[in-house]
């Protein structure tokens, strides 16, 4: 996108969480995580609803103070440092982060007058699309375009390191394919993006590197590829018509065989996880058939993100 002006070449982790626990009341938000952000790559964070994203995420931006372990941006400690940091890092909130009155335009503006070397204001407008917005009060912008106006404000103070909360939500197809080639800019540009999103095809598209967190705990790190692959390991999706019978992934699996994983995702939907082919179809429809379950839609197919995540969390990312 540009050129920046800080060297790129330390090789040392932009985000480093270490043992991080965060707690409101009894309940463990955040349960001892670890986890790291390399330079000049996107990051994605993955999780369902109330799995500790957003607290891990606001302990690095400096909004909370770890109660245990420890947080560092850039090297720096985001509360003890957070002067010094602040200028280095670019924050983009799911909702909100602007004057509710303010117009598109006037708050991006205001933002860069912060900044000693803004990006150049209309050229980034240009890129999210603002134009049509930009004499517009916040408060009367559509879901989509507050993010872009969110993604702006995190971008125009050129940053190091980037926060994005869910950047192309509420965003029809072509500019959301046009915030996932900013990011890859931004990335080639040395600078580091740790994103949060409900869009599998997002995250397998633009991340390095994945996180994948739940009830506060790190349960599965790897790039896309390395999470996904797994041989011969395919899947087949088993939806049915009425809610399976009790205990049918115990039983389903035991007409399959060990080799191979049965994941019940809800009341109508198994996933099979293995060294699936057409024999293997034809064990499940057999299996149907002896147990009375008329399925829906029966498919085969290779692993994808969103199956890993539903087998490793047992839970949609719901928005």
């Amino acid at each position: 996108m540009t050129s920046y002006t800080w060297p790129v070449s330390d090789t040392a982790p932009a985000v480093v969480v270490d043992g991080l626990v965060m707690r409101y009341g009894d309940k463990v938000a955040v349960d001892e995580l670890s986890l790291t952000v390399g330079r000049g790559s996107i990051t994605a964070v993955l999780g369902p609803n109330g799995a500790g994203k957003t607290t891990t995420l606001e302990t690095c931006e400096g909004y909370r103070r770890p109660q245990r372990g420890t947080v560092q941006v850039l090297g720096l400690d985001p509360v003890k440092d957070r002067r010094d940091l602040l200028p280095r890092i670019g924050v983009m909130l799911q909702g909100g982060g602007a004057w509710s009155g303010v117009r598109a335009m006037e708050m991006l503006r205001h933002v860069a007058k912060l900044h000693a070397h803004p990006l150049d204001v209309e050229m980034l407008s240009d890129r999210l699309g603002l134009a049509d917005c930009g004499r517009t009060p916040y408060r009367r912008l559509s879901g989509g375009q507050q993010q872009r106006v969110g993604l702006a404000m995190a971008l125009v103070g050129r940053p190091e390191v980037v926060f994005v909360d869910e950047p192309t939500a509420g965003m029809d197809p072509q500019l959301r394919r046009t915030t996932w080639e900013l990011l890859e800019e931004l990335r080639g540009d040395g600078v580091s993006v740790v994103l949060t999103t409900h869009y599998m095809d997002e995250a397998e598209r633009l991340a390095d590197h994945i996180h994948i967190i739940d009830r506060g705990r790190l349960i599965a790190s790897g790039s896309p590829l390395e999470l996904t692959r797994g041989g011969s390991t395919a899947t087949i999706r088993l939806v049915v018509t009425r809610p399976f019978p009790p205990g049918s992934p115990e039983s389903l699996r035991a007409a399959l065989g060990e080799a191979i994983v049965v994941t019940q995702l809800d009341d109508v939907s198994l996933l099979v996880t293995g060294p699936a082919d057409a024999s293997t179809l034809a064990k499940v429809s057999r299996w149907c058939d002896e147990n009375q379950v008329l399925p829906e839609s029966l498919t085969l197919g290779v692993r994808n993100l969103e199956d890993v995540f539903l087998q490793l969390t047992g839970r949609e990312l719901a928005t």
